[in-house]
């Protein structure tokens, strides 16, 4: 990192995109290898989760056998890893922090739960020990990404939400390790469970089995005809259906038209059940 000024402050994104946003509010325009640096800024992203918990036959290498002996699997101890396909950037990403250039961190991963496990995984797998400010914010507007750096608060402060993302990523963990096996096990098939995965399938199952299941019922519909006291039957609508375009088969197929004002013949027609059926069929009213 030979390109970074001492006293550099050090800006872990969640994604690039939403590195750019920020580096190019922050003054970083210069290009590195994985990075944006300029102006005593570098900023650096993740790609998604750059750290996971480690497999069950890498915390026990007798996990590795799936046998019903052995469950449920209860780790003593979480350790993370990296894999292959997030390397390249985890290195780069633990460079950036540990640097002796780098004077603090802070921590721009999305503000929720995940985006604080996110940036917590990769603070400890890269053993950084600089003191760390947490930005909190929801938009990526000029102003948002401003005011956001004029109120950094410490990482302390959300020690909180940072053990609740670890709960959830642990029971993960041993809901999916556990009764994958178990389920795969007693059906003697490779099955997959998950603590979100297995109740959603649950209910798109339940609303398909509904769907297939569906017996049609028959109905009927109510119309309500008036007579006033000239005796002529009108069809119960509503008011504003008055003068609808309406369909009217004849002649040599549908035709379309509004009902004319001031014609005695038109008048007559507007009266008549037809016309107000002919209103009822076109809006939906039956």
């Amino acid at each position: 990192m030979a390109d970074l000024e001492s006293g550099t402050i050090a800006v872990l994104a969640e994604k690039p995109s939403v590195a750019r946003d920020i580096a190019r509010e922050l003054g970083a325009t210069s290009r590195g290898d994985g990075y944006l640096h300029g102006n005593r800024y570098v900023v650096t992203w993740a790609v998604g989760h750059l750290v996971s918990l480690a497999q069950p036959h890498e915390i026990n290498p007798e996990w590795r056998k799936w046998h019903r002996s052995l469950l449920p699997m209860l780790p003593s101890q979480w350790p993370l890893v990296v894999y292959d396909k997030t390397k390249d950037q985890f290195e780069i990403v633990k460079r950036i922090l540990n640097s002796p250039k780098v004077s603090r961190v802070v921590c721009a991963t999305d503000a929720g739960r995940e985006g604080e496990l996110i940036f917590r995984y990769i603070y400890e797998s890269a053993q950084c020990q600089k003191p760390v400010s947490r930005l909190w914010i929801s938009s990526l507007t000029p102003e948002a990404i401003h005011k956001g750096f004029s109120a950094l608060r410490p990482a302390a402060d959300y020690d909180s939400l940072a053990d609740a993302a670890r709960g959830r990523s642990q029971a993960d963990w041993l809901v999916g390790m556990n009764l994958s096996r178990a389920y795969s096990l007693a059906d003697n098939e490779k099955l997959s469970v998950g603590r979100v995965q297995t109740p959603t399938l649950a209910m798109v199952v339940e609303r398909e089995l509904a769907i297939r299941q569906f017996v049609p019922e028959e109905y009927l519909e109510i119309v309500a005809d008036f007579r006033p006291s000239d005796g002529v039957p009108r069809t119960a609508l509503p008011e504003y259906l008055s003068g609808y375009v309406v369909s009217r088969a004849g002649g040599g197929g549908d035709r379309q038209g509004v009902a004319p004002e001031g014609d005695a013949a038109a008048d007559r027609w507007k009266r008549s059940e037809e016309y107000y059926r002919a209103c009822a069929r076109r809006s939906g009213f039956h």
